[in-house]
């Protein structure tokens, strides 16, 4: 299973994040980052994609189509939106719709990762 996650400068929801990279059995890891949120670690043999969020949406969807397209090889993906802004949640998910790919929902808890779809 994949992870696709979306990392913003709300530093507070890093712990998210870096919890569902750490304790998930992921075959790969996408991070969408904005440009603003350099402070956030990328660990080793994750995929970074960088987004400028100052772009019309439509745009931002159109760069992560092409991006994601070859990085995805299941049916779905698990999706972390707990991180970011409305802007990159829409654009994240409308371009995985787009791919065609699904989505199932994912949240880092006290009892680990778990689907919240």
């Amino acid at each position: 299973m994949e992870l696709v996650a979306t990392v913003g400068l709300d530093k507070e929801s890093w712990g998210q994040v870096t919890g569902l990279i750490n304790h998930g059995t992921w075959d790969r890891v996408v991070l969408i980052k904005n440009k603003l949120a350099l402070d956030f670690p990328v660990p080793e043999g994750v995929d970074a994609l960088f987004v400028d969020t100052t772009q019309p949406l439509l745009e931002i969807k159109k760069y992560l189509v092409e991006k994601l397209k070859p990085l995805l090889s299941e049916f779905d993906a698990c999706v972390s939106i707990a991180s970011g802004t409305g802007k990159e949640h829409m654009a994240l998910i409308s371009s995985l719709l787009a791919i065609p790919t699904g989505i199932r929902l994912v949240a880092f808890t006290k009892n680990g990762v778990e689907f919240v779809n």
